[in-house]
């Protein structure tokens, strides 16, 4: 079954006609081309799929569509250009967060909703925050160093 389904995506309002049961990853990668939402798991597990539903971090693969009617999405498309990086952006490159970069989007968005819930939080608060994020390049170090430092909580280190 097939509906005319209205999503807001980045603050962009679109009419999606699919079955309102396709999971909200498969729309954002194939209907709306927004490739940094990645598919990772499909179970919910890994965290590569994560985005802001209403500031609230989901894993994309698990919602259906009809479950984000009304909702403002948020990917990571949407906090960032690459003429105006958002600052945890900008402090994963400078934290050298990344290797492979295959879960870091899914992480960027983990870490934006918890900044933007707890500003200033704990390197323990931000570890229980990642710890449905799954890397496989051990590079969790890194990552907290740089939203420490977007927190202002330390100035970073590229030594592990």
């Amino acid at each position: 079954m097939t509906d005319s389904i209205a999503l807001k995506v980045n603050g962009v309002n679109y009419s999606i006609s699919a079955d309102p049961n396709t999971p909200l990853l498969y729309i954002l990668r194939n209907d709306l081309q927004l490739f940094g939402t990645r598919f990772g798991c499909g179970l919910g597990l890994c965290g590569a799929c994560s985005v802001l539903i209403n500031g609230q971090k989901i894993h994309s693969c698990d919602v259906p569509l009809w479950d984000c009617v009304g909702k403002e999405i948020t990917t990571i498309e949407g906090i960032g250009t690459p003429d105006h990086l958002h600052a945890l952006q900008q402090a994963f490159i400078d934290e050298q967060a990344a290797q492979c970069g295959y879960c870091a989007n899914g992480i960027l968005m983990t870490a934006k909703a918890l900044l933007d819930k707890n500003p200033t939080p704990s390197e323990a608060e931000i570890r229980e925050a990642l710890d449905r994020n799954l890397c496989r390049c051990g590079t969790h170090n890194r990552f907290v160093r740089a939203i420490q430092k977007v927190a202002g909580l330390s100035e970073g280190s590229k030594n592990d």
